[in-house]
């Protein structure tokens, strides 16, 4: 059976080009190219790919009763990966939770009925309070689309709204007030669920500590072409134990270098060389105080000391994708990484160890290319 949450309109398919804000995406459609509202502020690196399928309502369906006026005429509401449309408007995430609770889909809130939405309680305003058996509880929706290897992770971007809502859920539900989280994971063929604590390490924490006082309920949805969704929702699985040995502050990381135009630089003893327009990636490593060892990287102004040193303070744009993890990877990162992308200069980065080089280089910017993606998530997104 099929079940339609949201009344989106008639919908408009339209192929991605690029994404100029935030909150603002260019697309293809059979009329030509448009712009369209994107109601979503997360980064969507591996959704909004070139030539991804995008789902477009009119805003005249969606901001009817609103009366919201846009400049562009329509809205993004899903994308598709892997097949699959992946909700994207996360205004609306409410009102599929709504929908949600109400057709009784959650195995967890069978029982529960909706009192009241956007509930104050101390310093915050949460999504819903709930009546389940004659208590009060209090919840807080989160939607989640980024996922790979039967992993869905959240969020994918630093939330300190989101860290202040587990900080204070948690603190609600010591003093005996019900309290939960509901991650709403817009893909079905998923297993596991887990804090992103690669990109958002005090959320993490959080999270993972707030998990003995409030309720952590991740449960994963399928939404079919029509963006109807389907009756089987399933709760996921949150592997605590490994992330206790996870979310620590050490491991390795990714520096997406941007050059604008051809530069020599001259990289310690390996002397001066040409560095081409485009982009170069560097794999490194720290097994203490990982945050310390790439702000380090980031600072333009700072003594020279590896080869890296020398590189960043020449690039026109630096970008740290950290892979915290408890074993020390940078090598066999490297090693996958050079399956996929050119090799930089030999010895780079690998003085002191077996690698050929710990430096690649891409023509386009890789966050544009899913197979880069697809490596990424490999070391990111594990489970036990």
């Amino acid at each position: 059976m099929k079940y339609y949450p949201l009344n989106l309109g008639v919908l408009t398919k339209a192929t991605f080009r690029d994404r100029p804000n935030r909150f603002l995406i260019r697309c293809n459609t059979e009329k030509g190219q448009i712009e369209a509202h994107l109601p979503n502020p997360g980064r969507l690196w591996e959704l909004l790919l070139p030539g991804a399928t995008l789902y477009l309502s009119s805003n005249k369906a969606l901001d009817s009763r609103q009366k919201i006026e846009r400049k562009t005429g329509y809205t993004a509401v899903a994308v598709e990966r892997k097949g699959s449309p992946i909700f994207l408007h996360t205004h609306l995430t409410n009102q599929v939770a709504r929908y949600l609770i109400e057709a009784r889909l959650i195995p967890c809130l069978e029982q529960a009925k909706i009192v009241r939405e956007e509930v104050p309680y101390g310093r915050s305003r949460f999504d819903f309070l709930l009546n389940d058996n004659g208590e009060d509880l209090y919840l807080e929706v989160k939607s989640c689309t980024l996922f790979g290897n039967g992993v869905a992770m959240f969020p994918d971007a630093v939330t300190e709204r989101g860290r202040k809502h587990v900080h204070e859920l948690s603190e609600m539900a010591s003093t005996g007030v019900k309290a939960m989280i509901l991650f709403i994971v817009h893909y079905p063929h998923v297993t596991w669920f887990m804090p992103d604590f690669h990109t958002d390490y005090a959320f993490s924490s959080a999270l993972l500590e707030a998990r003995h006082e409030a309720r952590v309920m991740p449960v994963a949805i399928e939404w079919k072409p029509d963006l109807s969704i389907s009756e089987e929702v399933k709760i996921l699985e949150v592997p605590w134990g490994y992330l206790e040995g996870e979310v620590a502050d050490r491991g390795s990381y990714l520096l997406l270098l941007g050059f604008d135009r051809d530069r020599l630089v001259r990289a310690g003893r390996l002397g001066t060389m040409l560095f081409q327009k485009g982009y170069y990636i560097y794999v490194g490593s720290a097994m203490h105080n990982l945050t310390a060892r790439i702000e380090r990287h980031k600072r333009m102004r700072k003594k020279e000391h590896w080869h890296i040193d020398y590189l960043s303070q020449a690039a026109d744009s630096i970008l740290a994708l950290p892979i915290r993890s408890s074993w020390r990877e940078e090598c066999s990162i490297a090693e996958s990484f050079s399956s996929i992308l050119a090799q930089g200069p030999a010895g780079f980065g690998s003085s002191d160890c077996g690698c050929k080089t710990h430096l690649f280089r891409s023509k386009e910017n890789p966050l544009h290319v899913e197979a880069f993606h697809d490596m990424l998530q490999g070391y990111r997104m594990r489970h036990p």
